[in-house]
């Protein structure tokens, strides 16, 4: 009997290789060629390169976790879509004010007819950008940078439709007031 057992214990353990390997392959699949996008995605959010890889990376190693709670490979896109938009959720809200200091110190803005006009525009909306809280960046940031419609957003984000409008009202609304700011 304790041979059975043995002979039983080592096919149990061939298939679980087998099973794992599967896995693997199918994980694989699922997300060949879908790292860069997933980092470009981060990396918009968060607005921090170092910050986009670690998010990017956990969104992956979550998906790896979880991949086998995925009953449809159909919807694999708006599944992992949210997984990595919750990682760069995690990661905004982990950030401290220190950023905020940062842009209370920072130099009055150019004069209007500065050559590097531009630049220092790009720069202002980048410091706004940053004083926006995580939802209302994730929801402008697919929105308006990943140009998706208000339906995947919601869909993304796991919100109501009416709230992701909000958020974009909102989003843009400080956005615009914190140009205007700099602008003075």
């Amino acid at each position: 009997m304790p041979e059975r057992r043995r002979k039983l214990a080592d096919e149990a353990q061939v298939i679980a290789i087998g099973v794992e390997a599967s896995r693997r392959e199918s994980f694989e699949r699922l997300f060949e060629g879908r790292l860069d996008d997933s980092y470009r995605l981060a990396r918009l959010i968060l607005r921090d390169a170092q910050e986009a890889e670690d998010a990017t990376h956990d969104a992956f190693v979550r998906a790896w976790r979880d991949h086998h709670r995925l009953r449809d490979p159909e919807r694999f896109e708006a599944w992992f879509g949210r997984i990595l938009v919750n990682a760069c959720r995690d990661a905004l809200r982990r950030r401290s004010h220190r950023r905020h200091d940062d842009l209370a110190r920072t130099s009055e803005p150019p004069a209007p007819h500065d050559a590097h006009r531009q630049v220092d525009e790009r720069e202002a909306l980048e410091r706004a950008f940053t004083r926006l809280s995580p939802d209302h960046r994730i929801a402008v940031v697919l929105r308006f940078y990943r140009d998706l419609p208000v339906e995947d957003v919601a869909r993304l984000v796991g919100a109501p439709i009416g709230t992701v409008r909000s958020r974009l009202h909102y989003g843009l609304k400080q956005l615009r007031r914190a140009l205007e700011e700099m602008e003075r």
